[in-house]
């Protein structure tokens, strides 16, 4: 059986893509910060996978929570397939980088390019030795052109580098049978995180191009398309899931 770790993958973006995991018979490692309840409700939803099932509480700015993952993970299933790294501080507050103070910045570093550093260092050798695995990464629309983001630049930076270093173990790990791609999810906010397509046809959004919302599931099956056996020709690639909106140019 395959197995997937997803950083904050009891709820939002995070929750789809576990649930895309699950449904397809790949067994999960879950994390969360804060909100135990959420992530102890996805026993009951799915009630009779609840051994394919791991919930672990981590802070990914951690360096000993995130190697603490990795190896409750391996000591449980033994292997580790898929990486998402779902999880990433982000600062709702809009303000410019000079008002940004020396721990937010750190945070958003931290959590967002230097965790899965280390996430990397625990699962890379495991899949070299699988001769199989799927890295995914999260970004934002324009990371891949390295876009100056208005109001985000904590969090741009960091996840600018995170392209270079998607990138970069694209083609280290390339012979070892891995892949690493990245995501870049558009406009999706409040329930629509964890909405299916279907919920958000026929919904009216003036601002997105395609004319609806994006939905959590909309990520979710990106991530299922890249992390197929036969999927293994893309790799170093950003893919952008915005619905032709421009995320980073609406507040200017």
């Amino acid at each position: 059986m395959r197995h997937a770790i997803i950083t904050a993958g009891s709820k939002g973006l995070g929750k789809k893509v576990t649930e895309r995991f699950l449904k397809n018979g790949v067994s999960v490692t879950i994390t969360y910060r804060s909100d135990k309840d959420k992530a102890l409700k996805l026993f009951e939803e799915f009630s009779s996978k609840k051994h394919m099932i791991q919930i672990i509480q981590a802070d990914v700015t951690k360096k000993e929570d995130l190697s603490r993952i990795v190896d409750e993970t391996v000591k449980r299933f033994g292997r580790v397939d898929y990486l998402v790294n779902n999880a990433g501080p982000y600062i709702f507050e809009r303000k410019k980088l000079m008002d940004y103070s020396s721990d937010e910045w750190d945070a958003m570093v931290k959590g967002n390019l230097d965790a899965v550093f280390y996430l990397l260092k625990e699962v890379v050798p495991l899949m070299r030795s699988q001769q199989f695995g799927r890295i995914i990464n999260y970004g934002f629309q324009g990371a891949g052109s390295a876009s100056g983001w208005i109001y985000r630049s904590a969090f741009a930076a960091a996840k600018v580098g995170l392209v270079s270093l998607t990138k970069t173990i694209a083609f280290e790990e390339a012979e070892h049978g891995i892949t690493s791609n990245m995501i870049c999810p558009g406009n999706i906010t409040g329930k629509w995180k964890e909405s299916d397509i279907s919920d958000a046809k026929g919904i009216k959004d003036e601002e997105t191009p395609i004319g609806r919302p994006g939905t959590g599931e909309d990520i979710a099956k990106t991530v299922e398309f890249l992390c197929h056996e036969d999927s293994d020709m893309i790799t170093g690639t950003v893919y952008e899931v915005t619905g032709g909106l421009d995320v980073i140019h609406r507040y200017r």
